[in-house]
């Protein structure tokens, strides 16, 4: 049982503590000695005996604050409801004394009461109670937002009313209002959040699939593309190569600077002192040809050993716009081996032809799930325009309830008036004035003999 209103003191002076006791002795005949509050233990020694003899069942109920028994304190073995006498600043707060019964070892509610327990909030409709409800709502809103990391969003869920999470703090609101019409509204505002943000997650789904579907359009475009490209290289290649005996291709090479040698020792060379002394700013700049086809060098920037260095790669272009390497653009150090470098190059047309055929499959592969994404529509869209519907009746509802009463004390007001002021002021040139006098002592009649504020308890089960 938890209460931060006062705090114990023992001895004759009043306190909420020992007036809880009292009751609970004398009107349901508890013995006092199953009653106990965490305030007096005095050390933590004290402490621990305190819980464990709850823990045994000794003790029955045991009172204190939040920051006494809300921390700290595992008593919870034979817990079956946790009583709260009055509602703290903090959503925190009330979490962690809901924390001392519904946590793992509450032996009785795992065996007799389907793993729950109760959970009893005290509060008086139409007072402060109300006020801080309404505050924990949004302290605990913006929580959510921080730890979610939804700041900029307009909504939030903030939970609902059923048998795992309990009534959310907005619930509460509506219950200690006095108006049954508000928790109403509250629950209808619950399920038309719940629908929209269902909504909300379906269009951004639908939008995500018609934005892959794109890309994958796009992609099918691109290596279709390639391949034909690739094929019309490779048909040109083979038109125009010549190949010996064996079936290898004749390497007809021809570099800039050696156009007229046909040595593969000089030709080699001048491949290397190109690959070492080339420059061309990240561009690629012809060199030679072989078959018909631009052999190009290209400059790129690298790192190694921290430190930035230029590393020349070779290429072969072919008619529109790919290029063809073999050994990653790389000369090797033998002679003959440089030389055939771009021959063997084009060689490599058909496993192009091949690696793209091969990506082209795999991005057509969920082609059809998105599809049916993209082309489908949210089917509880007549649900969402019905509830919406009956919240705005219930509205109107509200607004005319919360007019009724203001109307009926105007009426009170004036039947409250003594016959022979109603009769002054009729007759009166000042009638105005008096009226209004009137009117203000009768409301301040009223005042004193309205009622006193109902008590409300409100109950959960928590899991």
């Amino acid at each position: 049982m938890f209460s931060d209103l006062g705090t114990y003191k023992p001895g004759g002076d009043f306190n909420i503590y020992s007036e809880v006791k009292r009751k609970l002795v004398e009107d349901y005949h508890i013995p006092s000695y199953e009653i106990r509050f965490i305030q007096e233990c005095k050390n933590e020694k004290a402490k621990k005996a305190m819980v464990e003899a709850m823990n045994r069942g000794d003790i029955r109920i045991i009172f204190g604050s939040t920051s006494m028994l809300g921390t700290g304190v595992n008593a919870q073995q034979r817990a079956v409801a946790v009583h709260q006498l009055d509602t703290p600043w903090r959503p925190s707060d009330l979490e962690q004394r809901n924390g001392r019964a519904i946590r793992k070892g509450n032996m009785v509610a795992k065996e007799f009461a389907d793993n729950k327990v109760d959970v009893i909030i005290y509060a008086v409709e139409r007072s402060l109670d109300s006020y801080k409800f309404n505050l924990l709502h949004n302290k605990q809103l913006f929580i959510n937002q921080l730890k979610t990391n939804t700041l900029g969003s307009r909504t939030i869920d903030e939970g609902s009313m059923d048998e795992d999470s309990g009534m959310n703090f907005s619930e509460y609101v509506a219950v200690l209002s006095g108006n049954t019409d508000l928790l109403e509204k509250a629950k209808l505002d619950k399920k038309i959040a719940t629908l929209e943000s269902e909504r909300k997650n379906f269009l951004r789904e639908r939008d995500a699939a018609t934005g892959k579907l794109a890309e994958i359009d796009s992609s099918v475009s691109f290596h279709s593309d390639k391949i034909k490209e690739a094929k019309a290289d490779l048909a040109c290649f083979e038109k125009r190569v010549e190949r010996d005996k064996e079936g290898n291709p004749i390497n007809k090479l021809v570099i800039k600077g050696v156009e007229d040698s046909t040595d593969i020792k000089v030709i080699a060379a001048r491949l290397h002192e190109i690959e070492e002394k080339a420059r061309t700013k990240s561009e690629y700049n012809k060199i030679g040809e072989v078959y018909g086809f631009s052999i190009m060098v290209k400059t790129e920037s690298s790192s190694k050993d921290l430190f930035d260095c230029s590393i020349n790669r070779f290429f072969v272009k072919g008619q529109e716009s790919i290029y063809y390497t073999y050994n990653n653009g790389k000369l090797a150090a033998d002679p003959k081996l440089a030389c055939e470098n771009f021959v063997n190059a084009l060689e490599r047309i058909p496993k192009v032809i091949e690696s793209h055929e091969k990506e082209m499959a795999k991005v057509v592969t969920n082609k059809d799930v998105y599809t049916n994404i993209a082309n489908s529509s949210w089917k509880k869209e007549d649900e969402l325009r019905s509830l919406k519907g009956e919240a705005a009746e219930l509205d109107r509802k509200i607004a005319l309830t919360l007019n009724e009463p203001n109307e009926e004390n105007e009426k009170s007001n004036e039947n409250d008036q003594p016959e022979y002021l109603r009769q002054n002021s009729s007759n009166s040139p000042n009638t105005k004035k008096e009226e209004e006098g009137v009117i203000y002592s009768s409301s301040m009649n009223n005042r004193n003999k309205q009622e006193e504020s109902k008590g409300y308890i409100v109950k959960s089960r928590l899991r």
